[in-house]
């Protein structure tokens, strides 16, 4: 766990743009973007629950920000776009309060959805909502047909 306490990580800094998260990804690797109450909730206890099951996960569940080499020269600003976009919707499924945050970390292990699970969590910076905006019409504008990670919305036929 970070040395950061409860009063650091509420002071963290907010990236406004996408080019400015896209800047930090070029620097850092072992970025991750988290959708929680903040770190002030998340780092007392550094672990995720199931929403399905309710087991305890060893770390915070978390989605990665470093580029993929598959991505080649495309723009990192659409690649993170892209990675805000795909989750957009945990705001509204998790409830008040939950908002993008960044963090330094390392992976310890996959939670049931294959996300990364991290430890060693830094705060580095929360991800302003006008960004989240940002990265839906980054999106829009890319070719082809996205729409953001959600769960089923009906039960599939039984056969």
């Amino acid at each position: 766990m970070s040395s950061a306490d409860d009063s650091a990580a509420g002071d963290l800094p907010v990236l406004r743009t996408l080019r400015e998260l896209a800047r930090l990804v070029e620097r850092h690797e072992g970025l991750y973007v988290r959708w929680s109450r903040g770190p002030a909730t998340d780092l007392g206890k550094v672990m995720s629950r199931d929403d399905l099951t309710g087991v305890r996960m060893p770390g915070l569940s978390a989605n990665p920000l470093g580029v993929e080499p598959w991505w080649e020269d495309r723009p990192v600003e659409l690649w993170v776009a892209r990675r805000l976009h795909d989750y957009s919707h945990l705001p509204g499924e998790k409830g008040p309060g939950v908002r993008p945050w960044v963090l330094l970390g390392h992976e310890c292990a996959r939670g049931p959805d294959n996300e990364p699970l991290v430890q060693d969590v830094e705060p580095l910076a929360w991800i302003d909502a006008q960004m989240i905006v940002e990265a839906r019409e980054e999106v829009a504008r890319a070719a082809g047909r996205w729409g953001p990670l959600l769960p089923p919305l009906a039960c599939l036929p039984s056969v």
